[in-house]
């Protein structure tokens, strides 16, 4: 059964012709998987037998019966169980000792409808969503709803005390079912079954929710059994959602990429395994896993108090690189960031080259605010930042005219050593400890000082950010790829003239050469 590749970006997630294994079947309706991260199993519900299951190398057992018909299930960062109970309407944890603590069960003095599913932020707050299924015959207890409303809460760190906190305006969903984060927490997710769409909303810093719009409609199709369920957000802030023939797949902007194809209706899903690159799910009557190219989000149990649980937390590499600290997307005392070509002349308004679009996309891609994010959590981390700048004499004498674009710098008057358009943006000037390589071609390797920086600090691998994704900067990642040396390539730290040209090498071009990521992944792995 072949996967549905509507995109190519969606080939570098998952392979065409992938196998789905199926793992254990003859179950009544399967949902809720979780990975332990430390003793290597994967729980999961199956609420019409009213019990929880467990999938090891041994098979599948029975591990809890009554379950209370447990739907959704994650861990915390301590490793307690957390459960969506379906027939108490609770959200209920239990200690790896097996006891059981009530964390919700009420609002407002009313009781809660059933809780479906739920997620963790990392200041160790618990999100549920709160549809009526849990009062259905067969997939819970059958009673009367005390609630007018179906919402999305918030309970506070350590449990809080009394009611949870709704978090959404309670007439928003008619159904809501699956909720993530994004990899950097900025965003929240929420499907909403019986609209067959997904919402996406703005977390500010206290944990408040802002803006909220449509992330993505239409998750429907008459002729194949599915609806939005279950959703996962992967390490890249791709958004997996259960959905008609299987699983469907959303691009950071909503976009439609691929389907995963699986031969029952699926409920839920989660990643898990020794390399955290196995996705599990869960699909009516089986289990079924498929081996992806990407792993989850980072949650907080994924990096669990206990031996061993940092070593198997997944990261955006198969293994970590040489060199102390690092995640396996890099380690802090082998890198070096380069910022090219942040001057006022290419990408500021009133630029020399403001003309071509550059202004206007590099605020598109808010490139000016990521790369000096990037930059401090470098600083942070003891990481060399290199400013590399194009600078020319009047007249750009040595600067040989063999391409349009030296014609072009030349006919414009760009980047004149002491005018105001060479000078770096406001807010990307050097700090104390950072070093500044000045070039006139577009590669920052050709004429310059920059691999003596390297070798003279010890750095493998360079965080390639700047201005212009399809110039200097895939120049740049080309020639250190055949230098030897790694690319880390954060997309929403670069940009150029417009979206097109950016994302043509950015889906092409640069996914042979360099590890494309997205700036928080680097600061995350930075801050270790």
């Amino acid at each position: 059964m072949a996967h549905e590749l509507i995109d190519p970006s969606f080939g570098q997630l998952l392979e065409e012709h992938e196998p789905v294994l199926q793992l254990g079947s003859g179950f009544n309706f399967t949902e809720g998987p979780i990975w332990h991260p430390l003793d290597k199993y994967l729980l999961f519900s199956d609420m019409p037998d009213d019990k929880r299951r467990r999938w090891d190398s041994h098979g599948v057992r029975e591990v809890m019966h009554p379950s209370n018909k447990g739907n959704g299930m994650t861990y915390d960062a301590d490793l307690n169980l957390l459960v969506c109970e379906h027939s108490t309407s609770s959200v209920a944890r239990f200690r790896p000792d097996g006891v059981r603590e009530v964390l919700a069960s009420h609002y407002q003095g009313q009781e809660l409808n059933s809780p479906n599913d739920l997620c963790v932020k990392s200041d160790g707050s618990i999100w549920f969503s709160d549809p009526t299924y849990g009062r259905l015959p067969g997939f819970g207890v059958e009673r009367p709803v005390e609630l007018g409303f179906q919402g999305v809460y918030r309970i506070a760190p350590g449990g809080g005390a009394g009611d949870p906190q709704l978090m959404v305006d309670r007439y928003t969903f008619t159904q809501p079912n699956g909720l993530c984060f994004s990899p950097d927490e900025s965003l929240l997710y929420i499907n909403d079954t019986v609209q067959a769409n997904i919402r996406v909303y703005d977390v500010a810093p206290d944990g408040s929710l802002g803006y909220g719009r449509l992330f993505a409609s239409g998750i429907q199709d008459t002729a194949k059994p599915g609806v939005p369920d279950g959703m996962k957000c992967d390490m890249h802030g791709n958004v997996w959602v259960t959905a008609p023939g299987g699983v469907w797949v959303y691009s950071p902007q909503g976009r439609l990429i691929g389907k995963v194809s699986v031969p029952e209706l699926v409920a839920n899903l989660h990643w898990g395994g020794d390399d955290w690159r196995t996705l599990f799910m869960c699909a009516t009557h089986s289990l079924y896993s498929v081996k992806t190219k990407v792993g989850p989000r980072r949650e907080p149990f994924m990096q669990a108090r206990g031996a061993g649980a940092a070593s198997n937390a997944p990261t955006s590499a198969a293994s970590t690189p040489p060199g102390a600290g690092g995640t396996g997307l890099l380690a802090p005392d082998k890198c070096a960031l380069l910022i090219q070509d942040m001057q006022n002349d290419v990408v500021m308004e009133g630029g020399a080259f403001s003309d071509s679009g550059a202004d206007v996309h590099c605020k598109q891609q808010d490139c000016i605010e990521n790369i000096r994010r990037l930059a401090d959590a470098c600083r942070a981390a003891n990481v060399p930042v290199i400013h590399v700048w194009f600078i020319v004499e009047p007249g750009v004498p040595g600067v040989t005219m063999n391409a349009p674009l030296f014609e072009g710098l030349r006919d414009a008057k760009a980047l004149v050593r002491g005018s105001w358009g060479v000078a770096p943006v406001p807010g990307l000037e050097p700090k104390s400890g950072d070093h500044v390589v000045t070039k006139n071609r577009m590669s920052a390797w050709e004429g310059t000082t920059l691999e003596t920086v390297l070798k003279a600090t010890g750095r493998d691998t360079i965080i390639d950010t700047g201005a212009w994704t399809n110039m200097s900067i895939e120049h740049t990642a080309r020639t250190g790829a055949d230098k030897g040396y790694r690319v880390i390539l954060p997309e929403d730290s670069c940009s150029t003239i417009n979206a097109d040209w950016h994302n043509a090498s950015i889906n092409y071009a640069m996914q042979n050469v360099a590890k494309v990521v997205k700036t928080d992944e680097v600061i995350a792995a930075l801050r270790g």
